[in-house]
């Protein structure tokens, strides 16, 4: 019998909330056709698709990144406001389409506060300029008799919108990007973006452009950043996609290896640097990482149709999902990529909308995690993941709510076809009453969700009692499982 043994006492640290944040680019259906569908007859008089908005809402979506991504490259944000009959048409370099911009910075912010999001905005270091993302600050957030202040009023919003995130470019590392740098240039740019845009707002929180791929060289363009911008910038922003392209489902449920790789050699290259310069990089002013792109995205199959994504995508969703919380002390946002229609969690046609596999186990962990992050001991077999040799066969996190006494346990089964008998223990105090067991499964890890079949794969529930130092629960194959339960001390 596995066992998964939970200690309250045993603390990460807080979780932060934005760690279930998400991301809208200019790519696609994203936007366009997605969350805004002027003259659809399921648009409000804001041409915000009312079915996406709810199911926004549900997924209580806490902070919100934009306009890209690539896009952001080549926006001039200038574009994007006033009479929408006045903006202008541009082509779009990066993902090689016509911008209409109907859809600016007004109608995001718009879009924020009616899902009840923070708004985190990304600033062109592509084509753009110092000059340039100053104003953006100083139109977003400006309470002075000042130009773009008041270019904010004359649109028809009189208060500031008080953005307090700003992304200083997207994966300038690239060499696809519009504006490509390499590690010297940017963090010499960044430093002067910085500068303006702080003494614009000196509240704003910089996310400086961390990798975008996982190679040695892209380590060496974290450790330029992070030293160069540890005065300057709040985050280090990372980014990883991962998918079944190999169709070898053993060797996709070791992609927990993967990650956890990754976020380790990162925060040793920020740990490196606060002991390297403690007078100038204290720990108070440590970088936090926010993995503001992240997903699943397609494995391209012919048995399941293009942009469907299935069961075994979201147990790899919840293995981010796992990582950060295991790393709360060092992530605290990240930013799934993208809300709708592009590599999404919810999918829309012009008449109606169907939430993809991977929505599941994000608005699991995102309504009945705890606030603080626990470090629970797991003894359990190995199972046979390809490349990453063996892996245990659960994927485990868990968390604590001091102010309910609530701890959950997040538990993945990566095993194909056999059950896990698992003996949940409580280190200190003691199981006490009635809890909640979360289930996402489905008959086959192949499985997707469509609109002809919208729930495959959905979250069931069942009522549990703990009671004592011990519960014993059986984990389905391939599924991701929460126990909520009440402790007592």
């Amino acid at each position: 019998m596995s066992i998964v043994a939970v200690d309250i006492r045993r603390r990460i640290g807080p979780i932060n909330p934005h760690i279930y944040g998400n991301f809208i680019e200019h790519l696609g259906r994203c936007i366009y056709g997605g969350i805004y569908e002027p003259g659809s007859p399921l648009a409000d008089a804001r041409g915000f698709r009312r079915d996406v908005l709810e199911a926004v809402k549900r997924l209580r979506v806490p902070i919100l990144r934009w306009p890209g991504g690539n896009f952001v490259s080549g926006y001039h944000w200038t574009d994007g406001i006033g009479p929408k009959e006045t903006r202008p048409r541009r082509m779009e370099l990066a993902w090689h389409t016509v911008e209409t911009n109907q859809f600016g910075t007004d109608e995001f912010i718009a879009y924020c506060r009616e899902v009840g999001t923070e708004p985190y905005i990304c600033v062109n270091m592509g084509s753009g300029t110092m000059d340039e993302a100053a104003a953006w600050v100083e139109y977003c957030n400006g309470t002075q008799d000042t130009y773009w202040a008041n270019k904010r009023r004359e649109n028809g919003n009189p208060k500031p919108f008080a953005v307090k995130y700003w992304g200083l470019g997207n994966e300038v590392s690239g060499t696809w990007q519009i504006g490509h740098k390499d590690a010297d240039t940017y963090v010499a740019e960044a430093i002067e973006f910085a500068k303006v845009m702080k003494w614009t707002d000196p509240s704003v929180k910089l996310i400086a452009c961390g990798s975008c791929m996982m190679t040695a060289a892209d380590m060496e363009w974290n450790r330029k950043v992070i030293e160069g911008l540890k005065p300057h910038a709040e985050y280090l922003g990372i980014h990883m996609y991962v998918s079944n392209r190999r169709h070898t489902y053993e060797q996709y449920m070791g992609t927990t290896h993967h990650i956890e790789r990754y976020i380790r050699a990162v925060r040793g290259l920020i740990d490196a640097a606060t002991y390297a310069a403690p007078d100038t990089f204290p720990e108070e002013r440590r970088m936090s990482i926010a993995f503001d792109e992240w997903n699943a995205t397609y494995s391209p199959d012919a048995q399941v149709p293009h942009e469907r994504y299935t069961l075994e995508d979201a147990l790899v969703v919840a293995m981010f999902l796992n990582a950060f919380l295991r790393h709360a002390d060092a992530i605290t946002m990240a930013n799934m990529a993208q809300l709708v229609n592009v590599i999404p969690p919810i999918f829309t046609s012009p008449d109606d909308m169907f939430f993809q596999t991977i929505f599941y186990p994000l608005e699991l962990y995102t309504l009945h995690n705890g606030t603080h992050a626990l470090d629970a001991y797991v003894e359990c077999p190995t199972v046979p993941a390809g490349e990453y040799g063996k892996v245990p066969v659960l994927d485990v996190s868990s968390s604590y709510s001091p102010e309910t006494g609530m701890a959950s346990v997040n538990l993945i089964n990566r095993h194909r076809t056999e059950a896990v008998p698992l003996a949940l223990e409580c280190q200190h105090g003691r199981f006490n009453g009635e809890g909640t067991l979360y289930e996402i499964t489905g008959e086959d890890v192949r499985v997707y969700n469509d609109f002809a079949r919208k729930d495959a794969v959905t979250t069931t529930t069942r009522p549990v009692r703990g009671e004592g130092k011990v519960m014993n629960v059986a984990l389905s194959p391939h599924s991701v499982t929460m126990v909520r339960v009440p402790v007592a001390v």
